[in-house]
C-alpha cells in the first residue's frame, strides 16, 4: 500500500512511472477511447489498484468481461508472456497474478445479488427523467409525491404508484385547487410510461430491501477494498434505466456521506461506463444537478470516473472538473470527429516532446495519453503511457465460479427474498373497501328507513307526520355520512399532520428522500 497507483510507463522508452496520487483521485476523472483501444483494461487496473489501496469501487460489467477482477491471471495464459514483458518494459518490478474481493450485484437479480432502491427514494426529478415525462406530466408526478408524503403511504413498488395515480385522478377537483391542474389526460400518460418501464424489468428493481450503501463500503480481512460490480449487459436494453439507477446511487452517496474535506485516500470510486447514455437527450435542468453533484460529492470523499468513446460527450462543464484523465485513441474520419480530437487535445497541458493531438490519434492499443494531477492539485504534464498489464484474470469468469462467489458473499442472503409490507397500494386498496361498506352499509340503512316508512304509511289510520320515540338514537344525518372528498382529504391531512410530528420528510438535490425515512 502506498499514497499512489502505478497507471503505467510513460517518456523515452516507456521507463517513467506515471501515476495517480490517491490524495487527488477523489477529484474525478475520465477514462476514454475508441472501441477496442483497451478502456476496459484500463479500468481493469484501476479498479485493482484502488481495492489494493483499501479503497472500495463501484462499477457496472457491460460486456462482462469485468467479472474476471474475481480471478488471479495465470501463467498458462496466452498472454502471460507479452505481459511480463510489458511489466519488464515499463519498471513495474513488483507485478504478480492476484484476484481481488468481489461483490457481485444484478438489477434482475440473476448474476449477483439483488439491486434494489423504493419508489419514494427514487424521488420525482429521476423517475420523471426515467419516464421520460413532459413538464406538465412531471407536475403531477410531483403532485402525487407530495401527497404521499403527507398523507403518509409509503411509495415502495410500481404498484404503489400506479395506485396512487388512479387515486389523484378520481380527486383530481380537490387536488387542483390546493396544487394546480391535474389533468386525466396527463396522468394516463405516465401510467403508459409506467407500463412500459415494467415491461423493461423494472417490477424487480423497485422494492424491499432496498439496497443498504453502506454494504458498498466493505473491505476484506486483508483490508482491500471490496470492488461491486453491476452485472449491465442486459440492463444495457434499457439505457435510461441504466443510467437513471447509476444517478439515483450518485445522489444517495452524496446525500447521505459526511464533509471529509481532502482526504488521504478516496471512501469509495464510481466508476460510471458508457457515460453518454447519462446525458442523451437529458434536460439542462437535470444536467446542471449532475454538475452540482459531481462538484460537491468530491469533498465526501467520492471519486468519480467517466469511462465514454469521445470526451464530447461529456458536458463541457463537467468534463472540466476531470482532473485524472487517461486517453486512449480516438478516430478522426470525418470533419465531426476532427474537430472533436483537436478539441480534446487542447485540454491537456503540452509536453514539448510531441503534438497531443497526433499522439491521440497514433496511440496503439494498450497505449493511451495521460495526464494526472500532482502537487497542490495542478495538472501533469500530457504523456504518452503505456498500461501496466491487469494482475486479475483478462476476460469473464465462468458462471460456476461467479455462482461461488456470491454465495461465499458477506451479504449472501441479505437481498434474496423479496419484501412485501403494506404501502400505498394496500392502503389505498382498505380505504377503498372501507368506503365500499361504508356506502352499502348506509345503502341498506336508507332502504330500512324506506321500508319502515312505506310500513307506516301503509298501516296509518289517521294523518299527520311519524314523531320518533324519545328514546331512540337520532339517525345520522345524510350530509355527515357523504362528506366530499375534499374534506375527507382534509381530515385525513390533519390527521397525518399530527401523527407525523417530527418526522418531516426532506427530499435532497435529486428529489431523492434522505431523511426521515
Amino acid at each position: 500500500m502506498s499514497g499512489s497507483i502505478f497507471v503505467g510507463g510513460g517518456g523515452e522508452g516507456y521507463g517513467t512511472p506515471q501515476e495517480l496520487l490517491l490524495n487527488y483521485a477523489n477529484r474525478h476523472g475520465l477514462i476514454a477511447g475508441a472501441t477496442g483501444t483497451g478502456k476496459t483494461v484500463t479500468l481493469q487496473i484501476l479498479a485493482e489498484s484502488f481495492s489494493a489501496n483499501g479503497v472500495p469501487v463501484f462499477l457496472s460489467d457491460v460486456k462482462g468481461d469485468l467479472s474476471g477482477l474475481a480471478k488471479s491471471g495465470s501463467a498458462e495464459a496466452k498472454l502471460h508472456g507479452p505481459f511480463m514483458e510489458r511489466a519488464a518494459k515499463i519498471g513495474f518490478t513488483d507485478y504478480a497474478y492476484s484476484g481481488f474481493p468481489v461483490t457481485f450485484w444484478d438489477m434482475y437479480g440473476q448474476q449477483g445479488h439483488p439491486v434494489r432502491t423504493t419508489v419514494a427514494e427514487m424521488g420525482p426529478l429521476l423517475l420523471a427523467r426515467l419516464l421520460e415525462l413532459s413538464e406538465a406530466q412531471e407536475g403531477i408526478l410531483n403532485i402525487a409525491f407530495r401527497v404521499a408524503d403527507e398523507q403518509g403511504l409509503p411509495l415502495l413498488d410500481l404498484k404503489d404508484l400506479q395506485s396512487l395515480l388512479v387515486w389523484v385522478g378520481e380527486n383530481r377537483s380537490e387536488l387542483s385547487l390546493r396544487y394546480g391542474n391535474v389533468s386525466t389526460a396527463s396522468i394516463g400518460a405516465i401510467q403508459r410510461r409506467l407500463l412500459v418501464l415494467e415491461n423493461q424489468g423494472a417490477t424487480q428493481f423497485f422494492g424491499e430491501p432496498a439496497l443498504s450503501l453502506d454494504d458498498l463500503f466493505l473491505t476484506d480481512a486483508e483490508g482491500r477494498g471490496r470492488i461491486n460490480i453491476l452485472a449491465a449487459d442486459k440492463l444495457m436494453g434499457a439505457p435510461r434505466l441504466y443510467a437513471t439507477f447509476l444517478l439515483w446511487m450518485l445522489s444517495e452517496l452524496f446525500e447521505m456521506l459526511p464533509e471529509v474535506g481532502d482526504p488521504e485516500k478516496p471512501k469509495l470510486v464510481f466508476f460510471f461506463d458508457e457515460a453518454h447514455l447519462l446525458f442523451d437527450d437529458a434536460p439542462k435542468a437535470l444536467v446542471d444537478k449532475v454538475e452540482q453533484v459531481a462538484r460537491l460529492i468530491r469533498s465526501k470523499g467520492v471519486g468519480v470516473y467517466f469511462c465514454t468513446q469521445n470526451p464530447a460527450d461529456v458536458p463541457e462543464d463537467i468534463l472540466g472538473q476531470l482532473g485524472n484523465r487517461v486517453q486512449h485513441a480516438l478516430r478522426a474520419f470525418t470533419a465531426k470527429d476532427r474537430r472533436e480530437l483537436k478539441q480534446a487535445a487542447e485540454t491537456y497541458r503540452d509536453n514539448p516532446r510531441f503534438e497531443t493531438e497526433e499522439a491521440i490519434r497514433e496511440v496503439g492499443t494498450g497505449e493511451a495519453v495521460t495526464s494526472f494531477l500532482i502537487r497542490k492539485g495542478a495538472p501533469g504534464v500530457v504523456e504518452r503511457t503505456l498500461i501496466r498489464p491487469p494482475s486479475s484474470q483478462l476476460g469473464p469468469i465462468t458462471a460456476a465460479e461467479r455462482g461461488g462467489v456470491i454465495g461465499a458473499s458477506p451479504i449472501a442472503g441479505k437481498y434474496d427474498t423479496r419484501l412485501d409490507r403494506e404501502s400505498a397500494y394496500e392502503m389505498l386498496a382498505k380505504r377503498a373497501e372501507a368506503a365500499a361498506r361504508e356506502a352499502e352499509e348506509a345503502e341498506a340503512q336508507e332502504e330500512e328507513a324506506e321500508m319502515a316508512e312505506r310500513e307506516f304509511k301503509a298501516g296509518r289510520r289517521y294523518s299527520g307526520s311519524r314523531v320518533s320515540r324519545s328514546t331512540s338514537k337520532p339517525t345520522r344525518a345524510r350530509s355527515s355520512r357523504s362528506d366530499s372528498v375534499g374534506q375527507a382529504f382534509a381530515k385525513s391531512f390533519a390527521r397525518q399532520l399530527g401523527t407525523r410530528s417530527g418526522k418531516a420528510l426532506v427530499r435532497g438535490i435529486f428529489g431523492t428522500l434522505f431523511s426521515g425515512r
